[in-house]
């Protein structure tokens, strides 16, 4: 083991917040939503809410540091897990306070929050996200049940 490897420390479980915590901190608490989907995925549907930062995973390594430091960041995704690498990024890179939307927008579009778009574009192939999704990696098929997620 060298002296880097050494002096690394585990980084602490993301914090995760439902829909309903997220919609509440975005809209009254002043948290910032970053998306975390592709351009293509959020011109289809996109959150409608303030305070919204569109930021691509593809994009994520090279502009992170955009991001406020003195601010709550929530990231989301179509399903959660592209949202969840991006939390453990910030937080690998000194963020403290960021934490991850479980379900992502297909729970938000269920729970009936705010979107610009139609809605029922979250319903596609695997019942997670906008068609192609899974394609690009926003979820896995449950092996038993055909579904995902």
């Amino acid at each position: 083991m060298d002296a880097a490897q050494t002096d690394r420390k585990p980084l602490a479980d993301a914090r995760a917040y439902c829909p309903t915590l997220t919609l509440r901190k975005v809209t009254e608490e002043g948290a910032w939503l970053v998306d975390v989907r592709e351009p293509e995925e959020t011109a289809a549907l996109a959150f409608d809410v303030p305070n919204l930062v569109q930021m691509p995973l593809s994009e994520f390594e090279r502009r992170y540091a955009e991001l406020p430091r003195d601010r709550e960041l929530i990231l989301a995704c179509s399903a959660g897990a592209r949202s969840l690498k991006a939390t453990y990024f910030l937080m690998y890179h000194g963020y403290t306070q960021v934490a991850n939307m479980e379900g992502g927008l297909d729970k938000w579009v269920r729970k009936g929050f705010p979107v610009r778009g139609d809605g029922r574009a979250a319903d596609a192939t695997c019942n997670c996200a906008p068609a192609g999704a899974a394609a690009s990696g926003c979820c896995t098929p449950a092996p038993a049940s055909g579904g995902c997620c």
